[in-house]
């Protein structure tokens, strides 16, 4: 099992920019991917980028693509997301998860068996 803790959620106005962070433990020797996911309410819940656990491959949602960036720090454990350019269409609750099995492109939630508590993402207009 790995455990995820997510940090860096909040309020920021529109065109802001916000930090989200995830530190993976556990056995993290056998992650294969990572990602960030989202769920908005009364939405389900959806993918926005993943990254390969050695950071050499990246997918995104069109939806962010140019504004959010996934990066991961392997001395640390830890992936990011870079968000900028907010919209009020990014409010959701944000996830980490991870998945043992490689994932290719964005995938879905189905496929990731670890994640994290989730941590809220509210963009004011």
């Amino acid at each position: 099992q790995v455990q995820l803790v997510e940090s860096g959620g909040g309020l920021v106005q529109a065109g802001g920019s916000l930090r989200l962070s995830c530190a993976a433990s556990g056995r993290t020797f056998s992650t294969s991917t990572m990602g960030w996911f989202r769920q908005a309410p009364g939405k389900e819940r959806e993918s926005i980028a993943t990254i390969t656990w050695a950071g050499t491959e990246t997918y995104y949602r069109d939806s962010v693509k140019g504004r959010f960036t996934i990066s991961k720090d392997n001395a640390k454990n830890t992936v990011y997301l870079q968000m900028s350019s907010l919209k009020p269409e990014d409010t959701a609750v944000y996830y980490c998860a991870a998945s043992m099995s490689r994932v290719w492109g964005l995938g879905s939630a189905g496929m990731f068996g670890n994640w994290g508590q989730g941590t809220q993402v509210t963009v004011s207009s």
